[in-house]
């Protein structure tokens, strides 16, 4: 046991002691994965879960019985014509291989090599979308200005060919690798994967007229979907993420919140302005532009109240976008302080 770690186990007061082997038999589960560094204590030195601790000695048994018997009593519960019973081993186990591997790269030198091969591309394909609109002389003959994805239209094709390569490869990889496919195919991260794509194989079988080539030009826009790809190497974004996602009814009572305020204050505004020669108040829907800037502090300065009371209104707008913003926002940073500890403290 000189390479393995004893741990202890709080179960409700009632203390277990496992070697951290053990559990690792089963990484699927929450004790043989990193889930569990959730609930570790950092002053006792422990990992504390309010749980049953009659229930949890047979757990840690399950956890002491060898994988092979496991594996043998599944194969005899497993009726016959069971779809478990059609797949090869060989493959559920390659499929495994390549999920952990897209999972959590560092637990191959091959997953990181490709983790950060298609990291490269993302940053490639990023970069050349935004050199391709950068003017780039005059067309020869003419003073037309050419940008440099209409100069340099070959290099810029090869290098985008290249890049929807390499993310087509890794999409169809995850997928054959996922879990649940289904799932898969649901999940946020696999629409930003096809809508990034998309647009390039579209292009390739797009015609010449003009309507239709106007609507691709349209489409080219999706293309900026590619930085999201980078929420995937980056720890930080996914902490963003979780954070966002954690925090959707704050989220949910500040645009509502925001929303009540704009339709309110623009209402006012306009009738405080209304009738006044030159005001650009000329609608409530046309005053949301105007609430909207000023409750975020932008103050954009297109529209101006001209009379006292629009004044005294727009300023009590002012105040009050700072307070409806500020209020949900320690519950946010408080919630990504709490997502950000975890994640340090797993990475450890």
């Amino acid at each position: 046991k000189t390479n393995d770690k004893l741990i202890t186990l709080n179960i409700s007061g009632r203390r277990f002691q496992t070697w951290k082997n053990t559990l690792e038999k089963f990484p699927d589960t929450m004790l043989g994965s990193q889930e569990k560094e959730f609930f570790y204590d950092d002053e006792m030195k422990e990992y504390f879960f309010d749980r049953d601790p009659e229930i949890f000695r047979h757990i840690l048994s399950f956890y002491r019985t060898e994988n092979d018997e496991r594996l043998v009593d599944d194969t005899a519960d497993t009726p016959p014509g069971a779809p478990s019973g059609k797949n090869p081993p060989a493959a559920l186990s390659l499929r495994k291989r390549m999920w952990r591997a897209f999972e959590n790269p560092h637990t191959s030198t091959p997953a990181l090599v490709f983790y950060y091969v298609t990291g490269f591309f993302i940053a490639v394909s990023v970069f050349a979308n935004i050199v391709e609109t950068v003017p780039c002389g005059a067309k020869p003959g003419t003073l037309e200005v050419l940008q440099c994805g209409e100069r340099y239209q070959l290099t810029f094709f090869c290098l985008d060919t290249a890049c929807v390569m390499i993310f087509t490869v890794e999409y169809f990889m995850r997928l054959f690798a996922s879990p649940n496919r289904c799932k898969f195919l649901r999940s946020v991260m696999s629409i930003i994967d096809v809508v990034a794509i998309l647009p390039y194989y579209i292009g390739l079988i797009i015609t010449d007229n003009e309507d239709v080539s106007g609507a691709f030009v349209t489409l080219r826009v999706f293309r900026v979907f590619r930085i999201f790809k980078f929420s995937r190497h980056s720890q930080g974004l996914r902490i963003l993420g979780y954070t966002l996602k954690s925090c959707a009814s704050e989220l949910g009572f500040l645009l509502f919140s925001l929303t009540m305020a704009i339709i309110i204050f623009a209402t006012v505004m306009f009738y405080a302005e209304k009738g006044m020669h030159g005001t650009t108040f000329t609608s409530i829907p046309a005053a949301f532009w105007y609430t909207i800037v000023t409750m975020t502090t932008l103050g954009y300065g297109d529209m101006v109240p001209k009379t006292i009371a629009g004044k005294i209104f727009g300023s009590v707008c002012s105040l009050s976008g700072v307070l409806v913003i500020a209020l949900p926002v320690p519950v946010i940073v408080s919630n990504f302080g709490r997502i950000y500890s975890q994640n340090q403290r797993q990475d450890k």
